[in-house]
């Protein structure tokens, strides 16, 4: 029995070890054989990526703003390279012997594949290098693209382009390693318009990794497809005016066409020009850009910086008033020198009085408008403070206020109004008031906006009650519009019969009598509607502040210009915007007001604190 069961167990043996092997070598055949023709297969090809062209950016007029130049990447085959000249190769590409062994060592690894060697090469080399390449074998050139800009202007709202890293790689899993991609303003919100198509060449290769011609006579060839052109919203004219009249100041200037919510110019100061963030001096520079801590050139102050509106934020308290019924046109109130009640006190400048609305506007009486707040927080039909306050927040965000605005832009802020929780955890729930919040009713204290918002309310001001959300893009090459968002109006829940008294105000503080306080915004022949402010700043001297809009009837151009350090709102701000409105509405600067502008682009607060 045990010899047969022996034998059994022999026979059972080989069935298996025959078993075995038939399945490793159906295994050879179909995945390792497999592989390797594949492999070989693909040691006959080489695929070459083409890169398209990013898309061209004009402005609103048709002038190009932004297009490509030619770039060259050298590329390195190692397993081509031949003895050559090495100090007349350096000299060419400006290199020490030192960078050029490194370079072939770092490439010796890769298979048969070409690798970038020197990327971004300027095309002046590459015209000396281009005669003498048959002399380096080895050595290839890849045409690229980079960006170039008619003008030195509007860094913050271009953006610029970079290369890809391993992180946006994850995320993005259509990019690889060597691509580049819009990093911020219009090149980064419009990354998939602008970018455009890879294609690639596929090449017939020998053992040696020698091109013999194209695989399968370019069967698998494909054209790169060139990225969509852009016309953006902005004047260039008024854009570059705008930035020279900036350039001694740290702030912002941003404009709006109120009808539909184009930005005609949106200026962070100080600025740079675009073309230090383009071509291999870009890392450099862009490090010694944010090394910069005192000017932060690199800060996009018109979406980035939250500052206190100041009395531009009046017009807004007497629209909520006005709706609310808690004031009229009428409404009649005394300043000396001042709001004082219960210990609380906020100053005001010299001023006839009492005043009513209108002149409450034209003279930014901060006495006017603390009762105008009061009165709102402690209205009757509202059971507690808290509650009213809820109301005031509401009407206050329906203006875009504390919000992002959701325009084109990627980093844009939302600035802060408080909710009734920062108050309750601040002094304790029913524990506050209007008096304990009164710093809002001049536009300071617990309320921090953008210079884009403060353009975008000025909008809806002229517009007597509805903003588009500001953008900055106006057509898409091949698209029939832009985005739905950029053209829905955003009504705001307060009648028009209160926006026209409001202008009446702000047209009052430009045009009016001796007590105005925008007067040095008058222009000739246009009807300019303002307001003026002066916010507070812990740090030093306040700011300088002014919103306006233009003409008064079917307005053309809303703006917001902050200036850090201006101290009054008519020393720099409201010069500043009127001259951009008179630029962008008569093409010119009147001789009588030649004095305005010298006196901006003589005058400097860069260092000021």
């Amino acid at each position: 029995m045990d010899q047969f069961a022996s034998r059994r167990n022999i026979i059972a043996g080989i069935f298996i070890l025959a078993a075995l092997a038939l399945i490793i070598r159906l295994f050879y055949i179909q995945v390792i054989d497999s592989s390797y023709k594949l492999s070989a297969e693909n040691n006959s090809q080489r695929v070459e990526i083409l890169y398209p062209a990013r898309g061209l950016i004009f402005d609103r007029n048709g002038k190009l703003l932004v297009f490509n130049q030619p770039s060259y990447d050298l590329m390195i085959a190692p397993y081509e390279l031949r003895q050559f000249d090495s100090v007349e190769f350096c000299s060419i590409l400006r290199i020490d012997l030192k960078r050029l062994r490194e370079g072939i060592a770092r490439v010796r690894i890769p298979r048969y594949r070409r690798e970038p060697f020197i990327k971004q090469i300027s095309p002046e080399t590459y015209a000396i290098l281009q005669e003498k390449l048959y002399k380096y074998p080895g050595f290839y050139v890849r045409s690229r693209t980079l960006r170039r800009y008619s003008k030195e202007m509007a860094a913050h709202l271009f953006g610029y382009v970079g290369e890809v890293d391993e992180k946006l790689i994850e995320k993005e899993k259509a990019y690889v390693m060597g691509d580049y991609i819009g990093i911020s303003g219009i090149e980064g919100y419009y990354e998939n318009m602008l970018k455009g198509e890879k294609g690639q060449e596929v090449l017939l290769v020998d053992v040696h990794g020698r091109v013999k011609g194209p695989y399968q006579d370019g069967r698998f060839d494909k054209d790169a497809v060139v990225g969509k052109d852009l016309v953006c919203t902005i004047d260039a004219d008024l854009q570059e005016y705008g930035e020279t009249l900036m350039k001694n100041y740290r702030g912002s200037v941003v404009a709006i066409e109120p009808s539909t919510g184009e930005i005609l110019s949106l200026i962070s100061a100080p600025s740079y020009n675009p073309s230090l963030l383009v071509g291999r001096s870009r890392t450099g520079n862009y490090t010694r850009l944010r090394q910069d801590t005192l000017l932060k050139p690199l800060y996009n102050r018109a979406l980035m910086a939250n500052y206190p509106p100041g009395s531009t934020f009046k017009p807004i308290q007497a629209l909520i008033g006005l709706q609310e019924g808690v004031i009229s046109e009428g409404s009649s109130f005394s300043c000396n020198m001042g709001f004082y009640a219960r210990g609380v006190s906020v100053g005001c400048h010299d001023h006839k009085s009492p005043l009513t609305l209108l002149h409450g506007i034209e003279q930014s009486c901060n006495a006017y408008f603390c009762n105008v707040y009061k009165r709102i927080i402690e209205n009757p039909k509202y059971s507690r403070p808290d509650e009213a306050y809820n109301v005031w927040r509401d009407y206050v965000l329906s203006f875009g206020i504390g919000q992002k605005l959701s325009s084109d832009f990627t980093n844009e802020l939302r600035g802060f109004i408080a909710p009734v929780s920062y108050y309750d955890k601040y002094y304790g729930s029913n524990h506050w008031n209007a008096l304990t919040t009164i710093s809002l009713a001049i536009g300071q204290g617990e309320i921090l906006v953008t210079p884009l918002q403060m353009a975008n309310w000025t909008a809806a001001i002229a517009n007597r009650g509805y903003y588009v959300t500001p953008h900055v893009v106006k057509s898409i090459e091949g698209m029939d519009t832009i985005d739905h968002k950029f053209t829905q109006k955003h009504f705001i829940e307060i009648d028009t019969a209160n926006f026209r008294l409001v202008v009446a105000g702000m047209d009052m503080a430009v045009n009016g009598g001796p007590g105005r306080t925008a007067g040095i915004a008058q222009l000739q022949n246009i009807r300019v509607c303002g307001k003026t402010g002066t916010a507070q700043n812990p740090h030093g001297t306040d700011h300088s502040v002014f919103i306006a809009f233009a003409p008064k009837d079917n307005p053309k151009i809303a703006i917001s210009v902050y200036v850090e350090h201006g101290e009054w709102g008519a020393s720099y701000a409201a010069p500043i915007a009127s001259l951009m409105i008179e630029k962008y509405l008569t093409d010119s600067i009147a001789p009588n007001r030649k004095w305005v502008e010298a006196r901006i682009l003589n005058g400097n607060l860069l260092y000021s604190k």
